[in-house]
């Protein structure tokens, strides 16, 4: 009994000292490098690693959800996606319906459809900068629906692909800032089926 109380203790204490040094390096890495780092880097991790605390779910926190009203189709939000895509000087590079199960339960999504953008200009600087934004590129907006009727549009939330890093220079920043704008402002009004 006491044998494997004293191993339990040293369970413990070995996976406190392993997770407790990666926190500390954390901690440390970010106390130490902070000055190097854009001035919301902090705070966009922060919020980053409130929501997976949160929820758990990785995929989540580095989105954006916007609920689709009621009185808007389907076709009348891709319809707006396109048109508001436009008036941002974001060009639709792909429209795909992933899938439709039509017998889908209340909780299962029945229906996706996906339209991609980009700013070719925009992306052209950012890749010359550096070829790993490429994975962001193009910045894309999908449409679920589920089996009881809910929609949402989901798109990435770019705070970190802007701010997680060292600054970017000022004319970056400011395409960047107009992508981010164009990508939580087409979604928010066509969910609300606006043109």
């Amino acid at each position: 009994m006491r044998k494997s109380f004293i191993t339990a203790l040293m369970a413990m204490g070995i996976a406190f000292f392993a997770n407790g040094c990666s926190t500390m390096h954390m901690g440390w890495t970010a106390v130490t490098q902070q000055h190097k780092l854009d001035d919301k880097a902090m705070e966009a991790y922060d919020n980053l690693f409130s929501e997976v605390t949160e929820y758990g779910d990785p995929a989540r926190a580095m989105m954006n959800e916007y609920k689709v009203n009621e009185d808007v189709s389907n076709e009348e939000v891709i319809e707006s996606i396109k048109a508001l895509a436009e008036e941002y000087n974001m060009r639709v590079t792909g429209d795909v319906k992933m899938f439709t199960i039509p017998d889908a339960k209340a909780d299962q999504v029945k229906y996706v459809e996906n339209v991609s953008m980009c700013s070719l200009y925009i992306a052209k600087v950012f890749l010359n900068h550096s070829r790993y934004f490429g994975g962001f590129m193009p910045c894309r907006i999908m449409l679920v629906e589920y089996g009881n009727g809910d929609r949402y549009l989901i798109t990435m939330d770019l705070t970190l692909a802007i701010h997680g890093g060292y600054p970017l220079p000022p004319e970056m920043l400011k395409l960047a800032t107009h992508v981010s704008t164009a990508m939580t402002e087409i979604p928010a009004r066509a969910a609300k089926g606006d043109f």
